[in-house]
């Protein structure tokens, strides 16, 4: 790191970095970083929050374990500790990047908010720009990731409903919601985990299922089902393995459309692969809905002041609202002059190939893939830039 060339010193704050900038400090921009520094190439990470991982640490739910064997859940060059279980707790993860972050000291620069992050072709340089000061590298790696921003939809007469109104992201524990009648939005893993929480809480989940869901048991014969997925997509055509999958889930769970959640006709690993949309993997919601705890709700019609109409003619009343409507990308609202990502904020290069732009652009995690997309990611970023770095480094020896 080092002061502005020539023409950038009328700028007050402005920063010359050496190496790549890293805006987001979650487990991709941590990935990437270690991976950097292992091969000798130093970067920064801007966040715009005060700790690392933020969404893991302040937008997430008590209850949350992963949702994946911690083997497909590890970044690059340290595993997770021997002793953690086979689904890690939200803490433990938490515990697992701080030690990650430490053991290969890497320090984010926090409450960084970049407003805005355009390349420059008169000089080639990516040009950084966050209150009060800029940041310039020959080098930009985006790592805020597809879930970003919590997604809020637009539901007619929601402003008039006189109880709360919360997104999942501000949701801890039902134990705020004891004894209430709650509305969940949505019917994704947040939506069943949620409504699952809840019923443990004595509240009354209603969860609302507007679309169609793939519900796999987490897993089958003791082994993960993503597990089995993966073994054999090495071996068998995707959509024979997703039939497979969906054989065994009716032998285990039962026709789901008998409970109000009907299957898309794509397969679950084709349908996540072309759309992001991630497969429910049950963890004890679907029995609870089945007892009649959990209440399946067809698309909401209408919030009312005391409850919701609903799109077969019910209507209910309610003391909240949990909008479990997932997140979003926020790429598109500070990356500029670029069109390597799509409106919605994903880059338009389909995986294993997206992590690579021009003029120096790269991305990490957003791969819809998880953690073993962003692991692929970082080793491939990495891999490039130290080739370019020892590029500049040996010419400037002469």
């Amino acid at each position: 790191m080092g002061s502005c060339k020539e023409e950038d010193r009328n700028q007050e704050n402005c920063l010359w970095i050496d190496g790549p900038i890293i805006v987001g400090a979650g487990p991709s921009g941590l990935a990437v970083s270690a991976c950097l520094k292992e091969n000798g190439v130093s970067s920064v990470i801007l966040e715009r929050s005060d700790c690392i991982a933020s969404l893991w640490q302040q937008r997430t739910y008590d209850r949350l374990k992963l949702h994946l064997p911690k083997q497909f859940c590890q970044l690059p060059l340290i595993n997770f500790p021997q002793d953690f279980p086979k689904y890690p707790t939200k803490h433990q993860f938490i515990s697992y990047l701080e030690s990650y972050a430490e053991h290969f000291s890497i320090k984010p620069k926090f409450k960084q908010i970049v407003e805005n992050a355009e390349f420059d072709h008169f000089i080639g340089v990516w040009r950084v720009k966050t209150q009060g000061c800029e940041y310039i590298s020959k080098w930009l790696i985006v790592a805020t990731g597809e879930n970003a921003e919590a997604v809020v939809p637009e539901i007619q007469g929601i402003e008039k409903f006189e109880g709360a109104v919360i997104h999942t992201s501000g949701y801890k524990s039902g134990s705020e919601f004891k004894n209430q009648r709650v509305l969940v939005v949505g019917c994704g893993n947040s939506g069943m985990e949620v409504s699952l929480d809840l019923c443990k809480h004595n509240a009354t989940p209603h969860m609302v299922v507007r679309n169609t869901v793939h519900v796999l048991p987490r897993e089958m014969l003791g082994i993960s089902t993503f597990e089995i997925a993966m073994a054999l997509l090495k071996w068998i055509p995707l959509r024979l393995v997703d039939k497979f999958l969906l054989m065994v889930a009716n032998f285990t769970l039962g026709n789901t459309e008998r409970l109000g959640l009907r299957r898309p006709k794509t397969g679950p690993i084709e349908l996540k692969n072309a759309t992001g949309k991630t497969p429910v993997l049950d963890v004890g919601a679907l029995s609870l809905i089945e007892a009649g705890k959990i209440k399946v709700m067809e698309g909401v019609r209408e919030i009312t002041r005391k409850g919701a109409k609903f799109m077969d003619g019910q209507e209910r009343e309610f003391d909240s609202i949990i909008l479990a409507t997932g997140y979003k990308s926020n790429v598109p609202t500070w990356l500029k002059g670029c069109d390597f990502f799509t409106e919605e904020g994903m880059p338009r290069t389909p995986f294993p190939n997206g992590w690579k732009g021009k003029n120096g652009l790269y991305t990490v995690g957003f791969t819809r893939r998880g953690l073993l997309g962003t692991a692929s990611d970082a080793l491939n970023i990495a891999r490039d830039i130290t080739h370019q770095w020892r590029l500049i480094k040996g010419s400037k020896k002469y």
